[in-house]
């Protein structure tokens, strides 16, 4: 159970994608101005990932390996993940049209982040069960969904500091990202 733990901890923290391993930085940096649809994205990227991985890791174990067909994973997942980001399109389109608007053009990203990709083939790469694999999923979901919410924030603070305007824009939004970003690397030395 520590070991679980450790994982979910260091799939947050540790090994976060946006954070540390700079992956899903075009919606981290497009949708995090405001803190709802930061929250928004994050939430349907986390979703995305574990539903991704729910599905992704039978039909790599169960299809791809027994018919030696492991070269096609990259497909097949990619496959699997624009499936569902239409999926969670359409229920948002119907059901949350607000948010929809909100996130605008990034939803459909989704669908090419590389994190989300990223967490399905580590998922593989690294050897995890099932179990841990979801794990691992959701706290790659939750990671990426803390650093939205922490970027939203110190975004909210720079629109009412005082920049100079050489930095305006996104200069000062990737200065930003990398402090917070080097942050992150304190937390290095608590997870494998």
């Amino acid at each position: 159970m520590k070991d679980v733990f450790l994982l979910l901890v260091s799939a947050i923290f540790v090994n976060n994608f946006v954070l540390s391993k700079f992956l899903g930085i075009c919606p981290f940096l497009g949708v995090s101005k405001k803190l709802d649809s930061a929250v928004g994205m994050g939430a349907a990227v986390t979703l995305v990932m574990l539903l991704a991985t729910l599905v992704t890791y039978p039909v790599y174990a169960l299809l791809l390996v027994p018919n030696e067909l492991e070269y096609l994973q990259t497909i097949v997942f990619i496959l699997v993940i624009a499936s569902f980001v239409q999926l969670l399109e359409i229920i948002m389109r119907k059901y949350l049209p607000a948010l929809h608007r909100t996130l605008g053009v990034y939803l459909p990203l989704i669908t090419t982040n590389c994190a989300v990709l990223g967490v399905t083939i580590l998922n593989i790469d690294e050897g995890y069960t099932f179990f841990k694999s979801m794990v691992y999923s959701f706290g790659a979901g939750l990671g990426f969904l803390l650093a939205m919410v922490i970027f939203a924030g110190v975004r909210t603070k720079l629109e009412a500091a005082d920049i100079p305007q050489a930095f305006k824009g996104m200069p000062i939004t990737l200065v930003a990202a990398a402090i917070v970003s080097l942050a992150f690397f304190g937390f290095a030395g608590i997870g494998a």
